[in-house]
C-alpha cells in the first residue's frame, strides 16, 4: 500500500463506515492520518488485474513500552462489490506473513459481534476469540459491544 491507493483505501473505508458495523468511526481520516498511525511495513492491499483496489488492511503497534513490541492491531476493509472472492483472506494471510518475518507474535482486533463475516473470516484464518468488552462504546448514541480477537503466532517463540 502507497500514495498511489490512498484514495482507493479511503473510499473503501468510507463504505466501511456507511455499513455500520466496521467500525466507531464516522469519517475516514486524512491519508496523512492514515499513513501516520499505520506501521508502512505491514500495509497491503489487494488489486484486480486493472489495478483497482479491491481491498486493505493495516496494523499499528499497541503500545510504545518494550514488552508489547510484538504485539499489533489491525483493520481489514473489502470493497462491498468483492465480498466472498477471498479478498479478506488473502489480506489476513499478507498480514500474518509479513508480521510474523517481523517476529511479531499477536495481531488482535476489536470486531462488533454484528459483524459475523470478519468473526468467520478472522477465525478460518486462525484468530480466537478472547472475549466480549460489553457497551464499550457509542455509535449514533447506542451502546455496541466489541469482541476482541487474536492471533497469536505458532512460528514467533
Amino acid at each position: 500500500m502507497d500514495d498511489q491507493h490512498g484514495p482507493a483505501v479511503l473510499d473503501i473505508y468510507r463504505l466501511g463506515i456507511a455499513s455500520g458495523n466496521a467500525t466507531f468511526e464516522t469519517e475516514p481520516p486524512t491519508w496523512e492520518s492514515f499513513t501516520a498511525t499505520r506501521m508502512p511495513e505491514h500495509r497491503w492491499v489487494a488489486v484486480d488485474r486493472a489495478g483497482a483496489v479491491l481491498g486493505w488492511i493495516a496494523c499499528s503497534a499497541v503500545s510504545d513500552r518494550c514488552v508489547y513490541a510484538g504485539v499489533v492491531e489491525h483493520s481489514v476493509y473489502v470493497h462491498p462489490d468483492a465480498g466472498g472472492r477471498g479478498v479478506g483472506r488473502g489480506l489476513l494471510q499478507a498480514l500474518i506473513a509479513s508480521t510474523e518475518r517481523a517476529g511479531i507474535w499477536t495481531i488482535q482486533s476489536g470486531v462488533f459481534p454484528e459483524n459475523t463475516v470478519s468473526l468467520h473470516l478472522h477465525a478460518s484464518c486462525g484468530f480466537r476469540t478472547v472475549g466480549t468488552r460489553q457497551r464499550i462504546g457509542r455509535q449514533h448514541g447506542i451502546w455496541r459491544d466489541v469482541t476482541l480477537i487474536e492471533r497469536r503466532s505458532p512460528a514467533v517463540t
